[in-house]
């Protein structure tokens, strides 16, 4: 097995993490910078820096690049910059709305979403969540029925991320109550339809810059050239879609993890108490070197899901197994980096309290961690 990478996605790393750091530079206003949300500047912006549809076909305007190469650029997007909520919308955006339409939508709906998305010119949401399914796609209350030439959905969904900002959402109803998951279908709602109703943004604990809200669907009408695949399919579509979510988003982790790793060692290395640098204590040094072992463990397992899904292989157990490995080791990582820069770390100024902030909400979203250790003892056979 090849460990290395090419100099090819070397070279593109390294790009990307210093135009990342070029677009997005952590000053003096780090604090303001990270509880705004982002506004279409910054949108365009990730268009143009090609971030947005890294795992899009070229044809549509995207990278085109396999689940691997696509993985290194979101890492480098999210050591390179410290705005981690809108690393999240914008990788939301890519895995958890174009990718359905890749995969799924007629090339009718390719031809006239994709390029916009992959512009910046379109923000797109991923509308599933809703407060009494939460990770079940069985029990969705949004409902479509048909009617000549497409759906009429209603219901709400919440915690929709992008959602007050979106220009179109990627949603899941109920098509037939009695087929459970099978009974799902996915479409993709244009903002202005009538009947669509977008709130402004929840306050939330953390991911500040992505703004995430409820939608609600009245009478909504929906073409039939907005189906995700075919009716009843929404449920595999949404799990295919999880895939990439659960795979390379989190590779914007592995990224913050390697920031917190960079920071603690350069703040340890020149500050000193009792006469001494704080990296020559064992229980400093230690909790460091704990936090090296955590996050290269992560990588591995993302990588190696990222080669499996390129592959066409049954990917479940490793996607599983990254995402619960990324999730639970980013938090960790930024609680030890708070106690390693003691009280400047408690402080909003420096942004290391932020980057705890951040982290909590990755053992919750794409699936909590219980829900992917239910995935890996299924696969285990239990």
């Amino acid at each position: 097995m090849e460990f290395d990478w090419s100099e090819r996605q070397r070279a593109r790393y390294h790009d990307t993490l210093a135009a990342v750091r070029d677009a997005f530079p952590e000053d003096g206003t780090a604090a303001e910078a990270a509880s705004a949300t982002y506004d279409r500047k910054d949108w365009l912006l990730l268009g143009q820096l090609g971030l947005l549809g890294l795992s899009v076909p070229t044809r549509y305007g995207g990278g085109g690049l396999g689940a691997l190469d696509t993985a290194l650029q979101v890492e480098a997007f999210g050591r390179g910059c410290h705005r981690t909520g809108l690393v999240f919308g914008a990788s939301a955006h890519l895995f958890a709305c174009a990718m359905p339409v890749v995969d799924f939508g007629s090339e009718q709906l390719k031809e006239r979403v994709l390029p916009g998305i992959c512009r910046g010119e379109l923000i797109a949401g991923n509308a599933m969540t809703e407060d009494d399914a939460g990770s079940d796609v069985s029990r969705l209350a949004v409902t479509a029925r048909p009617v000549d030439g497409g759906w009429v959905l209603n219901g709400a969904k919440s915690f929709v991320s992008n959602g007050p900002a979106a220009d179109l959402y990627v949603t899941y109803a109920t098509t037939d109550p009695r087929a459970g998951h099978l009974g799902v279908t996915g479409f993709v709602v244009d903002r202005t339809a009538a009947g669509v109703s977008a709130s402004g943004p929840m306050a939330k604990m953390g991911l500040t810059q992505c703004p995430a809200g409820t939608v609600e669907f009245t009478d909504c009408f929906v073409p039939d050239a907005a189906v995700l695949g075919e009716p009843g399919q929404g449920g595999a579509v949404f799990q295919h879609s999880m895939g990439w979510e659960r795979a390379c988003l989190f590779a914007g982790y592995v990224g913050l993890a390697d920031r917190l790793v960079e920071r603690c060692v350069e703040h340890v290395r020149a500050r000193r108490q009792f006469g001494r640098r704080l990296a020559e204590f064992q229980a400093v040094s230690h909790r460091i070197a704990d936090m090296k072992l955590r996050v290269e463990a992560a990588r591995l397992l993302l990588y190696r899901a990222c080669w499996e899904m390129e592959r066409g292989r049954p990917a479940t157990l490793s996607v599983a197994l990254s995402k619960l490995a990324v999730s639970e080791g980013v938090v960790q990582a930024a609680l030890d980096a708070v106690r390693t820069f003691g009280g400047r770390g408690y402080l909003t100024a420096g942004g290391i309290e932020a980057a705890l902030r951040d982290a909590v909400p990755s053992v919750l979203f794409s699936g909590t961690s219980d829900i992917q250790r239910e995935l890996i003892a299924r696969e285990l056979g239990l």
